[in-house]
């Protein structure tokens, strides 16, 4: 979900979870309102998760396995810490990382690193000069050096910090994280929620942008590649769209897009898209795979 909604807002859609979340088959695709991606990636189905505990992001381990973020997915002590808001996760080396933002007077955002043995670290970063405080996503580099993250509204770049825990720069349990560099963006991006890599030099990003002045068509799917693999310098990335996410329900009203994940062993991409109005209750997670094949 887009980083911190106001008050009222975000206790409607906790409410509406709540109340509804035994009704999930309210989310099953029946009215298309926007074509399913078509630039390089082929939809291949879609199934529903508890908006609660799975409408902010998703991300897949090596096994094939699957961890979902939501409202719900926060532990009480970071609660009571000030962070209220989680991101699109992402996993590496069977670790968790976590993207969590404060309030709207946060003068930091926080990564937490999640071990495959269920430690938990916290990395710091204090904003710099400019920098806002959302932290929509995080995203691993496929060496597990280098975390890459994003902030709301018009941006044209992505931060880059070293991968806590893994990357030998970084504390070992927990601690503050300075950024390393940033990849300038060649194209302004808007409002994105998640990004994934799908290979050394290349992510893929999931924009809440409704408009189209920025892009053809609302809801984008946006391909980010860079010239090299990252190496904690200042890189350029050429941004161009592949295309609408789907926005298929019941119910009538204004999606929200949410986190994305590429599943390397499976060839598999998955994006989340929260559904509108009472069918709120339900977020639809799209597969695509390839067009190669």
């Amino acid at each position: 979900m887009s980083p911190l909604r106001t008050p009222a807002r975000r206790a409607a859609r906790a409410a509406a979870a709540l109340l509804g979340a035994t009704a999930l088959t309210v989310g099953a695709a029946t009215a298309a309102s926007a074509a399913p991606v078509s630039e390089g990636w082929t939809e291949t189905g879609s199934y529903n998760v508890n908006s609660l505990t799975g409408s902010q992001g998703i991300a897949s381990f090596d096994d094939g396995s699957l961890v979902y973020r939501g409202l719900a997915s926060i532990p009480l002590s970071l609660r009571i810490k000030g962070w209220g808001h989680v991101g699109d996760p992402d996993t590496a080396r069977g670790h968790v990382f976590d993207a969590y933002q404060g309030g709207d007077t946060a003068t930091s955002k926080m990564f937490a690193v999640t071990t495959p043995g269920g430690r938990r670290y916290l990395y710091e970063h204090r904003l710099d000069a400019g920098e806002r405080l959302n932290n929509s996503f995080a995203a691993v580099s496929p060496d597990a050096q280098w975390l890459v993250s994003g902030e709301w509204g018009d941006q044209s770049r992505f931060q880059v910090f070293p991968a806590p825990l893994l990357n030998p720069s970084t504390p070992s349990t927990g601690g503050s994280l300075p950024q390393a560099g940033q990849i300038t963006l060649d194209h302004t991006v808007r409002d994105i929620q998640g990004c994934d890599f799908v290979s050394d030099t290349r992510l893929v990003c999931s924009s809440d942008d409704s408009a189209t002045d920025q892009w053809p068509t609302p809801k984008p799917l946006l391909q980010v590649d860079l010239p090299h693999p990252l190496n904690g310098q200042e890189v350029t990335g050429h941004v161009t769209s592949l295309g609408p996410l789907p926005q298929r329900s019941i119910c009538s009203g204004t999606f929200e897009s949410e986190g994305v994940d590429y599943d390397a062993r499976a060839r598999k991409l998955r994006a989340l898209v929260v559904q509108p109005g009472v069918c709120v209750v339900a977020t639809t997670v799209y597969e695509f795979r390839p067009a190669d094949g």
